[in-house]
Protein backbone atom coordinates (compact mmCIF):
# COMPACT_ATOMS: atom_id res chain seq x y z
CA UNK A 1 0.00 0.00 0.00
CA UNK A 2 0.95 3.37 -0.92
CA UNK A 3 0.04 5.49 2.28
CA UNK A 4 -2.85 5.65 4.56
CA UNK A 5 -2.33 9.47 4.68
CA UNK A 6 -4.94 10.53 1.92
CA UNK A 7 -4.75 14.59 2.87
CA UNK A 8 -8.68 16.33 2.12
CA UNK A 9 -10.10 12.79 1.90
CA UNK A 10 -13.25 14.01 3.35
CA UNK A 11 -13.41 16.76 0.85
CA UNK A 12 -13.97 14.64 -1.67
CA UNK A 13 -16.99 13.08 -3.66
CA UNK A 14 -18.09 9.78 -2.66
CA UNK A 15 -16.68 8.28 -6.49
CA UNK A 16 -13.56 10.17 -5.86
CA UNK A 17 -12.67 8.78 -2.08
CA UNK A 18 -13.56 5.17 -3.56
CA UNK A 19 -11.13 5.58 -6.16
CA UNK A 20 -8.38 7.22 -3.90
CA UNK A 21 -8.59 3.95 -1.90
CA UNK A 22 -8.72 1.67 -4.62
CA UNK A 23 -5.43 3.32 -5.94
CA UNK A 24 -3.55 3.35 -2.38
CA UNK A 25 -4.61 0.18 -1.83
CA UNK A 26 -3.71 -1.69 -5.20
CA UNK A 27 -7.08 -2.54 -5.43
CA UNK A 28 -9.17 -2.80 -8.62
CA UNK A 29 -12.92 -1.16 -8.64
CA UNK A 30 -14.01 -5.15 -9.17
CA UNK A 31 -12.60 -6.52 -5.56
CA UNK A 32 -14.54 -3.56 -4.09
CA UNK A 33 -17.68 -3.65 -6.04
CA UNK A 34 -19.43 -5.36 -3.02
CA UNK A 35 -19.48 -1.62 -1.23
CA UNK A 36 -21.40 0.11 -3.68
CA UNK A 37 -24.09 -2.15 -3.83
CA UNK A 38 -24.06 -3.35 0.24
CA UNK A 39 -23.00 -6.78 -1.30
CA UNK A 40 -24.96 -9.11 0.02
CA UNK A 41 -27.71 -10.71 -2.47
CA UNK A 42 -31.37 -11.42 -1.06
CA UNK A 43 -30.47 -15.39 -2.31
CA UNK A 44 -27.60 -15.10 -0.09
CA UNK A 45 -28.98 -13.54 3.07
CA UNK A 46 -31.65 -16.59 2.87
CA UNK A 47 -29.18 -18.71 3.54
CA UNK A 48 -27.82 -17.26 6.03
CA UNK A 49 -30.26 -16.53 8.98
CA UNK A 50 -33.88 -17.39 9.07
CA UNK A 51 -37.05 -15.53 8.43
CA UNK A 52 -35.06 -13.05 6.18
CA UNK A 53 -37.49 -10.48 4.43
CA UNK A 54 -34.85 -8.24 3.39
CA UNK A 55 -31.46 -6.31 3.67
CA UNK A 56 -30.54 -3.82 6.46
CA UNK A 57 -27.09 -1.31 5.48
CA UNK A 58 -25.08 0.56 7.23
CA UNK A 59 -22.66 3.58 6.29
CA UNK A 60 -19.14 2.43 5.38
CA UNK A 61 -16.32 4.08 5.76
CA UNK A 62 -12.86 4.20 5.85
CA UNK A 63 -10.16 4.74 8.72
CA UNK A 64 -7.33 6.83 7.37
CA UNK A 65 -3.85 7.44 8.65
CA UNK A 66 -2.96 4.01 10.53
CA UNK A 67 0.28 2.84 10.33
CA UNK A 68 0.56 -0.75 12.30
CA UNK A 69 3.63 -2.47 13.13
CA UNK A 70 5.08 0.21 10.21
CA UNK A 71 3.07 -0.95 7.65
CA UNK A 72 0.12 1.62 5.84
CA UNK A 73 -3.32 0.58 6.87
CA UNK A 74 -6.36 1.76 5.54
CA UNK A 75 -9.34 0.31 7.75
CA UNK A 76 -12.68 -0.27 6.75
CA UNK A 77 -15.41 0.90 9.67
CA UNK A 78 -19.12 0.22 9.19
CA UNK A 79 -20.75 2.14 12.17
CA UNK A 80 -24.17 4.40 12.21
CA UNK A 81 -22.71 6.80 14.55
CA UNK A 82 -21.05 10.49 13.76
CA UNK A 83 -17.40 11.09 14.56
CA UNK A 84 -16.26 7.82 15.04
CA UNK A 85 -14.15 7.29 12.06
CA UNK A 86 -13.34 10.89 11.83
CA UNK A 87 -11.77 10.79 15.30
CA UNK A 88 -10.35 7.43 14.95
CA UNK A 89 -8.26 8.68 11.46
CA UNK A 90 -7.08 12.26 13.22
CA UNK A 91 -6.00 10.33 16.35
CA UNK A 92 -4.30 7.72 14.19
CA UNK A 93 -2.26 11.19 12.10
CA UNK A 94 -1.06 12.12 15.80
CA UNK A 95 -0.06 8.75 16.50
CA UNK A 96 2.20 8.10 13.29
CA UNK A 97 4.84 11.17 14.64
CA UNK A 98 5.70 8.34 16.96
CA UNK A 99 5.53 5.67 15.29
CA UNK A 100 2.61 4.80 14.81
CA UNK A 101 0.87 1.76 16.47
CA UNK A 102 2.60 -1.19 17.66
CA UNK A 103 0.68 -4.33 18.25
CA UNK A 104 1.12 -8.15 19.00
CA UNK A 105 -1.18 -11.33 19.88
CA UNK A 106 -0.97 -14.46 21.76
CA UNK A 107 -1.90 -17.57 20.03
CA UNK A 108 -5.43 -18.07 19.06
CA UNK A 109 -6.66 -20.08 21.46
CA UNK A 110 -10.35 -20.88 22.48
CA UNK A 111 -11.67 -22.40 25.67
CA UNK A 112 -14.97 -24.68 25.10
CA UNK A 113 -16.93 -25.28 28.16
CA UNK A 114 -18.09 -28.97 29.26
CA UNK A 115 -20.54 -28.51 32.47
CA UNK A 116 -20.47 -32.26 34.15
CA UNK A 117 -23.29 -32.60 36.90
CA UNK A 118 -24.29 -35.52 39.18
CA UNK A 119 -20.45 -36.34 40.10
CA UNK A 120 -20.68 -38.22 43.35
CA UNK A 121 -17.25 -36.42 44.08
CA UNK A 122 -16.25 -33.74 42.56
CA UNK A 123 -12.61 -34.02 43.88
CA UNK A 124 -12.01 -37.71 42.51
CA UNK A 125 -13.60 -36.76 39.24
CA UNK A 126 -11.40 -34.07 38.71
CA UNK A 127 -8.61 -36.02 39.39
CA UNK A 128 -9.57 -38.81 36.95
CA UNK A 129 -10.13 -36.50 34.06
CA UNK A 130 -6.31 -35.18 34.55
CA UNK A 131 -5.38 -38.81 34.64
CA UNK A 132 -6.60 -39.31 31.15
CA UNK A 133 -5.89 -35.82 29.95
CA UNK A 134 -3.64 -37.08 27.20
CA UNK A 135 -6.31 -39.17 25.96
CA UNK A 136 -8.33 -36.84 25.60
CA UNK A 137 -6.72 -34.08 23.93
CA UNK A 138 -5.38 -36.75 21.59
CA UNK A 139 -9.37 -37.63 20.94
CA UNK A 140 -9.88 -34.00 20.36
CA UNK A 141 -7.11 -33.34 18.18
CA UNK A 142 -8.33 -35.86 15.65
CA UNK A 143 -12.21 -33.88 15.55
CA UNK A 144 -10.88 -31.36 12.84
CA UNK A 145 -8.39 -32.81 10.22
CA UNK A 146 -8.66 -29.68 8.60
CA UNK A 147 -7.68 -27.52 11.40
CA UNK A 148 -4.77 -29.74 12.46
CA UNK A 149 -2.79 -29.30 8.83
CA UNK A 150 -2.86 -25.93 9.51
CA UNK A 151 -1.58 -26.19 12.81
CA UNK A 152 -4.71 -25.88 14.64
CA UNK A 153 -6.33 -28.29 17.28
CA UNK A 154 -6.29 -28.98 20.94
CA UNK A 155 -3.75 -27.68 23.19
CA UNK A 156 -4.69 -28.14 26.92
CA UNK A 157 -7.26 -30.03 29.18
CA UNK A 158 -8.27 -27.63 32.16
CA UNK A 159 -10.58 -28.66 35.14
CA UNK A 160 -12.17 -26.33 38.04
CA UNK A 161 -14.30 -27.49 40.49
CA UNK A 162 -18.07 -25.21 40.94
CA UNK A 163 -17.84 -25.62 45.03
CA UNK A 164 -21.28 -23.32 45.04
CA UNK A 165 -24.14 -22.43 42.89
CA UNK A 166 -28.04 -22.65 42.75
CA UNK A 167 -27.71 -26.33 41.55
CA UNK A 168 -24.66 -27.54 43.78
CA UNK A 169 -21.31 -27.85 42.91
CA UNK A 170 -20.44 -29.31 39.66
CA UNK A 171 -17.23 -29.97 37.63
CA UNK A 172 -16.08 -27.49 34.61
CA UNK A 173 -14.16 -29.07 31.94
CA UNK A 174 -12.12 -26.33 29.78
CA UNK A 175 -11.02 -27.39 26.54
CA UNK A 176 -7.83 -25.14 25.38
CA UNK A 177 -8.17 -25.57 21.49
CA UNK A 178 -6.19 -23.51 19.03
CA UNK A 179 -8.14 -21.98 16.23
CA UNK A 180 -5.59 -20.31 13.75
CA UNK A 181 -7.40 -18.13 11.08
CA UNK A 182 -11.09 -19.37 12.84
CA UNK A 183 -13.58 -17.23 15.00
CA UNK A 184 -13.36 -21.08 16.43
CA UNK A 185 -16.74 -21.53 17.41
CA UNK A 186 -18.04 -24.25 15.23
CA UNK A 187 -14.45 -26.05 15.89
CA UNK A 188 -14.65 -25.27 19.84
CA UNK A 189 -18.49 -26.34 19.65
CA UNK A 190 -18.30 -29.80 18.10
CA UNK A 191 -15.18 -30.51 19.97
CA UNK A 192 -17.25 -30.41 22.91
CA UNK A 193 -19.80 -32.31 21.95
CA UNK A 194 -17.76 -34.94 20.70
CA UNK A 195 -15.97 -35.11 24.08
CA UNK A 196 -18.66 -35.71 26.60
CA UNK A 197 -19.33 -38.83 26.32
CA UNK A 198 -15.54 -39.85 27.25
CA UNK A 199 -15.78 -37.36 29.97
CA UNK A 200 -18.97 -38.97 31.08
CA UNK A 201 -17.76 -42.14 31.19
CA UNK A 202 -14.59 -41.22 33.27
CA UNK A 203 -16.45 -39.19 35.87
CA UNK A 204 -20.10 -41.26 36.49
CA UNK A 205 -21.62 -38.03 35.49
CA UNK A 206 -23.08 -36.26 33.15
CA UNK A 207 -21.98 -33.26 30.40
CA UNK A 208 -25.30 -30.64 30.37
CA UNK A 209 -23.56 -27.69 28.81
CA UNK A 210 -20.87 -28.06 25.76
CA UNK A 211 -20.33 -24.38 24.48
CA UNK A 212 -17.83 -22.24 23.68
CA UNK A 213 -16.95 -18.92 26.27
CA UNK A 214 -17.14 -15.70 25.10
CA UNK A 215 -14.14 -14.62 27.63
CA UNK A 216 -11.58 -15.48 25.23
CA UNK A 217 -8.90 -14.04 27.69
CA UNK A 218 -6.42 -17.04 26.11
CA UNK A 219 -6.41 -15.19 22.72
CA UNK A 220 -5.34 -11.61 23.31
CA UNK A 221 -4.49 -8.62 20.89
CA UNK A 222 -2.94 -5.45 21.98
CA UNK A 223 -1.80 -2.43 21.06
CA UNK A 224 0.34 0.85 21.96
CA UNK A 225 1.39 3.97 20.81
CA UNK A 226 3.30 7.44 22.12
CA UNK A 227 2.15 10.90 21.14
CA UNK A 228 4.75 13.49 21.00
CA UNK A 229 3.49 16.26 23.51
CA UNK A 230 3.64 18.84 20.77
CA UNK A 231 1.52 16.90 18.51
CA UNK A 232 -1.12 17.16 21.13
CA UNK A 233 -1.56 20.89 21.48
CA UNK A 234 -4.61 22.71 19.10
CA UNK A 235 -6.11 26.33 19.62
CA UNK A 236 -6.44 27.47 22.87
CA UNK A 237 -4.90 24.09 24.32
CA UNK A 238 -0.83 23.45 25.09
CA UNK A 239 0.22 20.08 24.92
CA UNK A 240 0.77 19.37 28.43
CA UNK A 241 -2.68 20.39 29.16
CA UNK A 242 -4.22 17.86 26.77
CA UNK A 243 -1.72 15.43 27.99
CA UNK A 244 -3.05 15.93 31.41
CA UNK A 245 -6.58 16.39 30.56
CA UNK A 246 -6.46 12.91 29.10
CA UNK A 247 -4.91 11.41 31.89
CA UNK A 248 -7.42 12.70 34.48
CA UNK A 249 -10.19 11.84 32.10
CA UNK A 250 -8.17 7.95 31.88
CA UNK A 251 -8.74 7.91 35.58
CA UNK A 252 -11.65 8.76 36.23
CA UNK A 253 -12.54 5.23 34.09
CA UNK A 254 -9.90 3.68 35.97
CA UNK A 255 -11.06 4.16 39.33
CA UNK A 256 -15.08 4.32 38.61
CA UNK A 257 -17.47 1.39 36.68
CA UNK A 258 -20.12 3.90 35.92
CA UNK A 259 -17.06 6.10 33.62
CA UNK A 260 -15.73 2.73 32.52
CA UNK A 261 -18.95 1.88 30.76
CA UNK A 262 -18.76 4.73 28.79
CA UNK A 263 -14.92 4.83 28.45
CA UNK A 264 -15.27 1.24 27.36
CA UNK A 265 -18.04 2.11 24.96
CA UNK A 266 -15.84 4.39 23.30
CA UNK A 267 -13.39 1.70 22.36
CA UNK A 268 -15.78 -0.53 21.45
CA UNK A 269 -17.20 2.03 18.57
CA UNK A 270 -14.12 2.02 17.05
CA UNK A 271 -14.07 -1.88 17.23
CA UNK A 272 -16.69 -2.77 16.24
CA UNK A 273 -17.14 -1.29 13.32
CA UNK A 274 -14.08 -3.00 12.03
CA UNK A 275 -15.48 -6.15 13.12
CA UNK A 276 -18.89 -5.69 11.34
CA UNK A 277 -17.26 -4.43 8.33
CA UNK A 278 -15.09 -7.84 8.30
CA UNK A 279 -18.15 -9.99 8.90
CA UNK A 280 -17.38 -10.93 12.50
CA UNK A 281 -19.28 -11.66 15.60
CA UNK A 282 -18.96 -8.10 17.29
CA UNK A 283 -21.46 -9.49 20.19
CA UNK A 284 -19.08 -12.07 20.98
CA UNK A 285 -16.19 -9.17 20.90
CA UNK A 286 -18.49 -7.10 23.11
CA UNK A 287 -19.58 -9.90 25.90
CA UNK A 288 -15.30 -10.84 25.87
CA UNK A 289 -14.10 -7.55 25.96
CA UNK A 290 -16.77 -6.44 29.06
CA UNK A 291 -16.14 -9.43 31.01
CA UNK A 292 -12.29 -9.49 30.68
CA UNK A 293 -13.01 -5.39 32.12
CA UNK A 294 -14.42 -7.16 35.21
CA UNK A 295 -12.02 -9.76 35.52
CA UNK A 296 -10.18 -8.48 38.64
CA UNK A 297 -14.08 -8.19 40.13
CA UNK A 298 -14.48 -4.87 39.58
CA UNK A 299 -15.54 -3.28 36.06
CA UNK A 300 -12.76 -1.02 35.45
CA UNK A 301 -10.79 0.53 31.84
CA UNK A 302 -9.75 -1.88 29.40
CA UNK A 303 -7.11 0.77 28.62
CA UNK A 304 -4.24 2.44 29.88
CA UNK A 305 -3.02 5.97 29.92
CA UNK A 306 0.36 7.40 30.80
CA UNK A 307 3.49 9.03 29.75
CA UNK A 308 7.03 8.55 29.69
CA UNK A 309 10.11 9.92 30.50
CA UNK A 310 9.92 12.42 28.03
CA UNK A 311 6.16 13.25 28.72
CA UNK A 312 4.90 12.62 25.92
CA UNK A 313 1.39 10.34 26.14
CA UNK A 314 1.78 6.86 25.73
CA UNK A 315 -1.78 4.66 25.06
CA UNK A 316 -2.02 0.95 25.54
CA UNK A 317 -4.97 -1.49 24.96
CA UNK A 318 -5.20 -5.25 25.26
CA UNK A 319 -8.31 -6.90 25.29
CA UNK A 320 -9.71 -10.70 24.15
CA UNK A 321 -10.15 -10.72 20.07
CA UNK A 322 -11.51 -13.27 18.81
CA UNK A 323 -12.08 -12.78 15.08
CA UNK A 324 -11.62 -15.08 12.25
CA UNK A 325 -10.71 -14.51 8.48
CA UNK A 326 -12.15 -17.98 7.05
CA UNK A 327 -15.35 -19.15 7.49
CA UNK A 328 -18.98 -17.98 8.22
CA UNK A 329 -19.92 -14.22 7.00
CA UNK A 330 -16.33 -13.59 6.21
CA UNK A 331 -16.43 -15.57 3.30
CA UNK A 332 -20.01 -15.27 2.48
CA UNK A 333 -20.69 -12.01 2.26
CA UNK A 334 -18.88 -10.01 -0.48
CA UNK A 335 -18.34 -6.65 1.33
CA UNK A 336 -16.44 -8.56 4.57
CA UNK A 337 -14.31 -10.17 2.29
CA UNK A 338 -13.73 -7.09 -0.17
CA UNK A 339 -12.61 -5.19 3.65
CA UNK A 340 -10.44 -7.97 4.35
CA UNK A 341 -8.42 -7.86 0.91
CA UNK A 342 -8.54 -4.01 1.32
CA UNK A 343 -6.35 -4.45 4.94
CA UNK A 344 -4.22 -6.95 3.43
CA UNK A 345 -4.39 -9.17 6.20
CA UNK A 346 -3.36 -12.42 6.11
CA UNK A 347 -4.11 -14.07 9.52
CA UNK A 348 -6.96 -13.72 11.71
CA UNK A 349 -3.89 -12.39 14.77
CA UNK A 350 -3.03 -9.75 12.23
CA UNK A 351 -6.74 -8.31 12.01
CA UNK A 352 -7.39 -8.75 15.66
CA UNK A 353 -4.62 -6.58 16.05
CA UNK A 354 -5.38 -4.06 13.52
CA UNK A 355 -8.71 -3.88 15.21
CA UNK A 356 -7.08 -3.16 18.98
CA UNK A 357 -5.04 -0.59 16.96
CA UNK A 358 -8.49 1.33 15.88
CA UNK A 359 -10.15 1.07 19.50
CA UNK A 360 -7.13 2.55 21.02
CA UNK A 361 -7.17 5.31 18.89
CA UNK A 362 -10.71 5.72 18.84
CA UNK A 363 -10.45 5.81 22.88
CA UNK A 364 -8.26 8.79 22.73
CA UNK A 365 -10.50 10.65 20.21
CA UNK A 366 -13.36 10.42 22.65
CA UNK A 367 -10.96 11.30 25.85
CA UNK A 368 -9.63 14.24 24.06
CA UNK A 369 -12.92 15.46 23.33
CA UNK A 370 -14.09 15.36 26.85
CA UNK A 371 -10.71 16.38 28.35
CA UNK A 372 -10.50 20.13 26.54
CA UNK A 373 -13.68 21.23 24.83
CA UNK A 374 -16.25 18.73 25.41
CA UNK A 375 -17.89 15.83 23.39
CA UNK A 376 -20.32 17.19 22.05
CA UNK A 377 -18.61 20.06 19.79
CA UNK A 378 -16.82 18.11 17.38
CA UNK A 379 -19.64 15.59 17.16
CA UNK A 380 -22.65 18.09 17.11
CA UNK A 381 -22.02 19.01 13.71
CA UNK A 382 -21.92 15.70 12.23
CA UNK A 383 -24.98 14.69 14.43
CA UNK A 384 -26.63 18.01 12.83
CA UNK A 385 -26.62 16.46 9.54
CA UNK A 386 -28.48 13.45 10.44
CA UNK A 387 -30.98 15.06 12.31
CA UNK A 388 -31.36 17.79 9.22
CA UNK A 389 -32.06 15.12 7.27
CA UNK A 390 -34.52 13.22 9.27
CA UNK A 391 -36.08 16.78 9.61
CA UNK A 392 -36.82 16.20 5.53
CA UNK A 393 -33.90 17.85 3.87
CA UNK A 394 -32.17 17.33 0.97
CA UNK A 395 -29.17 18.56 -1.45
CA UNK A 396 -27.81 21.52 0.09
CA UNK A 397 -30.34 22.39 2.87
CA UNK A 398 -28.80 19.54 4.65
CA UNK A 399 -25.33 21.46 5.21
CA UNK A 400 -27.84 25.04 5.67
CA UNK A 401 -29.72 23.65 8.29
CA UNK A 402 -26.99 21.55 9.83
CA UNK A 403 -24.53 24.80 10.43
CA UNK A 404 -27.59 26.89 11.55
CA UNK A 405 -28.32 24.46 14.74
CA UNK A 406 -24.49 23.84 15.59
CA UNK A 407 -24.84 27.89 15.35
CA UNK A 408 -26.92 27.63 17.25
CA UNK A 409 -26.50 24.75 19.65
CA UNK A 410 -29.49 23.71 19.44
CA UNK A 411 -29.70 20.32 17.24
CA UNK A 412 -33.61 19.67 17.46
CA UNK A 413 -35.40 17.86 14.96
CA UNK A 414 -38.00 20.85 15.87
CA UNK A 415 -35.50 23.30 15.44
CA UNK A 416 -34.69 21.79 12.22
CA UNK A 417 -37.84 21.19 10.81
CA UNK A 418 -38.57 25.54 11.79
CA UNK A 419 -35.46 25.91 9.81
CA UNK A 420 -36.07 23.71 6.64
CA UNK A 421 -39.51 25.85 6.84
CA UNK A 422 -38.06 28.93 6.86
CA UNK A 423 -35.50 28.24 3.87
CA UNK A 424 -37.87 26.65 1.86
CA UNK A 425 -40.58 29.95 2.29
CA UNK A 426 -37.32 32.10 1.65
CA UNK A 427 -36.60 30.16 -1.81
CA UNK A 428 -39.99 29.90 -2.63
CA UNK A 429 -40.61 33.73 -2.04
CA UNK A 430 -37.26 34.85 -4.33
CA UNK A 431 -38.34 32.82 -7.17
CA UNK A 432 -41.74 34.50 -7.34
Amino acid sequence: MASSRIPGFYNLTLNDRLTQVVEAAGLSFSDVAAWQTGGLSLDAADHMIENVIGLHSLPLGIGLNFMVNGREVLVPMAVEEPSVVAGASFMAKLARAGGGFYTSSTEPLMIGQMQVVQVANLYEARLKIYEQKADLLAAADEIDPVLKRFGGGARDLEVRIVEDSPIGGFLVVHLVYDVRDAMGANAVNTACELLAPQVEAITGGKVHLRILSNLADRRIARARCTIPTSELAFGDFSGEQVRDGILAAWAFAAADPYRAATHNKGIMNGVDAVVIATGNDWRAIEAGAHAYAARSGRYTSLSTWGQDSAGNLVGTLEMPMAVGIVGGATKVHPAAKAAIKLMGVKTASELAEIIVAVGLAQNMAALRALATEGIQRGHMSLHARQVAIAAGASGDLIEKVAAQMVAEKTVRIDRAEALLQEYTHASDAAKA
